[in-house]
Parts: structure tokens; sequence; C-alpha cells
């Protein structure tokens, strides 16, 4: 729980920080799209060097990044088990009772286990140098034109940026009530996987009520702000692209035709 920084934001005046959110994020989407085409090693390869490139322009420790993935370690090995136990196709390489690990269930292992590395990796960048305030800009700006058709966009940034940004704020408030509940007894460490999981459900009762209060908060001081809708609403700094936007495309652009060369090579 503690190296949870999902949602996290960390304020800078780098060259990451400064870029534009929208750029940031079709930058994100870009990476993500690049990350499950590749169909070899080019892509995982790029994907290093983009986070470490990101990482250094914007003075976030590699570390600091790696502590995103303790929190979805488990998620992480079921992925590379099920992969590896359950494929059935390529050369059998070792057997245990009914299972069989073949070749190809380890390359698919592999690779599952290394796109969600760096789809978390990736998308936690994205909310270290972003602000949730300039992150839901950015989602509004995208979707506009959608509202040609009536589709809320202001509404559905507001709400997603507010349930990105009470990611740390609620896991915070879980690791208080396990500390709270383990100063009065509560075991959370030892027995089954079956045990622990049914010590925490004592949590969930005071975990909601505290969700609901602080979104009962956020509506009333919303509303106090005379809040109502998009309609209307101006803001303080319009969002405008620069020449570093213009780079980061180019260079998401170049990295993308060489996926798709890839591709096309291995087919």
């Amino acid at each position: 729980m503690n190296g949870f920084v999902i949602g996290q934001y960390i304020p800078g005046v780098s060259a990451v920080h400064r870029l534009d959110p929208r750029t940031k994020l079709i930058l994100t989407i870009g990476y993500v799209t690049m990350i499950f085409s590749t169909r070899g090693v080019l892509g995982y390869a790029l994907a290093v060097g983009c986070v470490a490139l990101v990482c250094a322009l914007a003075g976030i420790s590699p570390r600091f990044l790696i502590r995103s993935l303790r929190s979805l370690t488990m998620l992480i090995a079921m992925t590379a088990v099920l992969n590896l136990f359950f494929t059935r196709t390529g050369s059998p390489l070792v057997s245990i009772w009914r299972f069989r690990i073949t070749d190809e269930g380890l390359r698919l292992a592999a690779y599952f286990a290394l796109r969600l590395i760096f789809l978390v990796t990736g998308t936690t960048l994205l909310t270290l140098t972003t602000s949730p305030i300039a992150l839901t800009d950015a989602l509004e700006s995208l979707m506009r034109p959608l509202e040609r058709i009536r589709f809320p966009a202001h509404e559905l940034a507001m709400m997603m940026s507010i349930a990105l940004r009470f990611i740390p704020t609620l896991t915070e408030e879980t690791d208080k009530i396990m500390k709270a509940q383990a100063s009065r007894g509560a075991d959370f460490e030892s027995g089954s996987l079956l045990k622990r999981a049914k010590a925490l459900t004592p949590l969930l009762a005071p975990l909601f009520i505290s969700a609901f209060r602080r979104a009962g908060d956020l509506a009333l001081a919303m509303e106090s702000r005379c809040y109502q809708g998009g309609e209307g609403r101006t803001r303080m700094r319009e969002l405008r692209y620069a020449r570093a936007d213009a780079i980061a495309f180019a260079s998401m652009i170049v990295m993308l035709a060489l996926i798709f060369l890839e591709r096309i090579l291995i087919r």
C-alpha cells in the first residue's frame, strides 16, 4: 500500500512537465498501442528507451517508478502463470502432472508480463508529470468534437479526473484503517490466502463510508462554487501546442512506423 504511486502528481518544471497535456495523453495512447502491437524485441526495446528518457527528462527516479509495480505483482504473476501453463501450441519443454510448458507458452508469458509492466509504468509517468486539472482539460479538449452529438465531454473528463485523483487518497485511507484495526488485534498477515482475504472484509464498510463522505464533501464544495457543468466555463490558462510538442509527436510517429515495419517483416 505504501508503494502505490498510480494517480499521484509530482510538481516540476522539466521539459516533460511543460509539454501540453493533450500531447502527453496522445503520446501515452501511442505508447500503449506500440506495446500491444509489437511482435518482437524492437517494441520492448523502444518502450524501455521511452521510459528511461522520460524519467531522465522529468527527474523521476526509476526506483520510485518501480514502486508502482508492487501493488500489481500478483496480477502480473497470475497473467504469466496462466499463459505459461494453459498455452497448448508450441513444442513441449516440461511436463508437470497434467500441465505442460511449451516454448510458445513461455514466450507468451514473458510478453504479456512485459506488456503489463510497461503499461503500468507508462500510465504512471503520465499522472506523475501531469496535474489532475491539466489532465481534465486535455481530456475535454480532445473529446470536444463529440459535443456536436450531445456527448458530455466536460462531465466525463471531470469524472475520470476525480476518480484518478482519489486513487492515492483511498489507498492512504485504506492503510490508515488497516493500521487502526491491527492496533486492536486484527491480523492481516498470517494464515492462508483465503483467511487473509476474509480478514480484509471489515475494511470495506469504513472504506465505503469514508469514500461516500469524501464524495459528499466534494459535491458540496462544487455546488458552493456554483458549478453547473462545462457550459460557459472559461480557463485561466488556455492549452497551446509548442515546438517541443511537435518534436514529441514526430518521435512517436517514427516509433510507430518502426513497429509497423517490424510486423510486416515478422510475418
